[in-house]
């Protein structure tokens, strides 16, 4: 792969990840209202609500953890290092950032 092309897909996958960060912030803040919600009176309903809650608190964690790899993702790629592995310093393949954008070690170091 050229450097032309490198740069073009290197400027899809930063497309990708600012349009996936835009979404889990608003996935964040849907929860975070979900989550703060008032309960029902009714005991039984309580139950489920907070069962609910459980299950956005999963959510809602998830979704700041990967955002934060996101994040990272998108300052590698300011710094131009998105494509030099942290471990060895070698290239990760163009290949294996667009199945796993927010990766910062090659296939060999993963291994």
């Amino acid at each position: 792969m050229n450097d032309k092309d490198k740069a073009v897909e290197l400027h899809a996958i930063q497309a990708e990840l600012i349009k996936r960060r835009s979404e889990l912030i608003k996935r964040i803040a849907s929860v975070k209202h979900d989550i703060t919600r008032e309960h029902s009176s009714d005991w039984a309903e309580q139950a489920q609500e907070r069962q609910n809650d459980e299950v956005l608190e999963a959510i809602g964690n998830e979704s700041r953890n990967e955002l934060a790899q996101l994040n990272k993702a998108l300052e590698r790629i300011e710094a131009g290092i998105y494509t030099t592995c942290s471990q060895c310093g070698e290239d990760i393949a163009i290949g294996r950032l667009q199945v796993v954008p927010y990766t910062s070690i090659c296939i060999d170091c993963a291994s």
